[in-house]
């Protein structure tokens, strides 16, 4: 069958970390089988558009990943006999269905990404890079550095790796609390970029969080007890339900007091709901929990004038005194603003700011401008609010958040 240049990125997308999963499950050398698998997704790009889809793709990209890597290991490595060994490894995925094509390795591939050996920032690029198909360039916006900084963290996260001689299968002494807990940063992220992307002209990626989703649920069906991971699902689940509404038809960004509750999807909010129900209770409360049940709120009221906001801005509280981020902090700002009034909100945002630089920060100073113009506004100091608001406007990347701000400061 023939397909779109769409589908076949999205296709593309989706199966990359299982080929990927699959080298480096056979071979190890996590470097050299991204590099072969990148050269598999490039000739697939190229033949699939001009040919028809092969029966099973996936079984196509890992037998021509596994070429490019033993043509890689062949001429790098003077030992024969090992040479011998990886040619019958290729022999064994010669076949049209190979086992491996059937294998999900989503959780092996992350759990190997976030591997003690590395730091936390190269453990989530790195990640994010080979699961979530990120570019280099997303994930060095997402961090506040440069391209040539990011790449660097990469590829030497990569060369760790290797050098580490980690295996790609996990074992219960290896240390799964730390690895699951990047492992949930990293879907987080990963999510996040695909709900309001850093830069472009659409508002989201529904690849990304689709991705999040699927491997978020992988995750929780490894883990079903611990509750974080529940929790981390639930909350993209009810985030995700608002989805349809985000967007006008012509792509401006609708805020979600003024989204159509009634388009929401119910069966998406009910099961994350229920997820967070039942791991609400189960030990300490952490931040995906928290999030979680500050989204059931938002998803429990029929309209937005009901919206429980002092129940909301409580939530935000306790979720700043676990994870105390710029980005947690200007939440509770809102909520506080909705629950309290735009004077209150407003006392707390310069004190936020005064010992945090929340204006300032790379990372939170548009978001900080854009809710203190809404604060002004509210307050009837038009001139600066809209002052505010152009400044947020030109902060973004993102076209139509920019949109929005743009047309806020004119008084739309």
């Amino acid at each position: 069958m023939t397909a779109s240049p769409d589908a076949i990125e999205h296709l593309l997308r989706t199966e990359a970390p299982q080929v990927l999963g699959a080298l480096v499950r056979r071979f190890g050398h996590f470097d050299i089988a991204e590099e072969a698998v990148q050269d598999a997704l490039l000739a697939a790009s190229q033949q699939w558009r001009t040919d028809v889809l092969p029966e099973n793709p996936r079984s196509w990209l890992i037998r021509i990943a596994y070429r490019r890597m033993i043509d890689t290991l062949r001429a790098e490595s003077a030992d024969r006999r090992r040479e011998k060994e990886y040619v019958a490894s290729e022999q064994r995925f010669s076949s049209p269905h190979p086992t491996a094509a059937s294998h999900d390795d989503s959780l092996n591939l992350l759990l190997l990404c976030c591997h003690p050996a590395l730091s936390s920032a190269s453990r989530i690029a790195l990640t994010l890079r080979a699961v979530g198909g990120l570019t280099t360039a997303e994930i060095a916006h997402a961090y506040g550095v440069t391209e040539q900084t990011m790449a660097v963290r990469i590829s030497r996260a990569k060369q760790q790796i290797r050098k580490s001689g980690a295996r790609f299968e996990f074992i219960v002494d290896d240390d799964f609390s730390g690895r699951l807990s990047a492992v949930m940063r990293v879907l987080y992220l990963i999510f996040n970029e695909g709900y309001t992307v850093t830069t472009g002209t659409e508002l989201t990626r529904t690849d990304l969080t689709g991705e999040a989703i699927r491997i978020a649920r992988l995750l929780h069906a490894l883990v079903p007890d611990d509750p974080e991971p529940a929790g981390l699902l639930a909350l993209m689940l009810l985030i995700d339900s608002r989805r349809a509404t985000r967007t006008a038809a012509n792509g401006d960004l609708v805020p979600l007091a003024d989204q159509d509750r009634t388009r929401w999807d119910q069966a998406t909010i009910y099961e994350g709901a229920e997820l967070i129900r039942a791991a609400w209770s189960q030990g300490d409360v952490g931040t995906y929990r928290l999030q979680a049940a500050i989204a059931a709120v938002h998803a429990s009221a029929p309209v937005a004038e009901e919206t429980d906001w002092e129940q909301i801005a409580a939530l935000y509280l306790a979720l700043e005194q676990v994870e105390p981020s710029g980005i947690v902090m200007l939440a509770r700002v809102v909520a506080v603003a909705h629950a309290f009034g735009p004077a209150r909100a407003n006392t707390l945002l310069r004190q936020l700011d005064r010992d945090h630089g929340l204006l300032q920060h790379p990372l939170t100073m548009h978001r900080a401008h854009a809710i203190r113009a809404h604060l002004r506004e509210a307050e009837g100091d038009a001139a600066a609010a809209r002052e505010d608001f152009l400044a947020a406007a030109d902060m973004t990347k993102n076209e139509p958040e920019s949109r929005y701000l743009s047309r806020k400061a004119d008084g739309e």
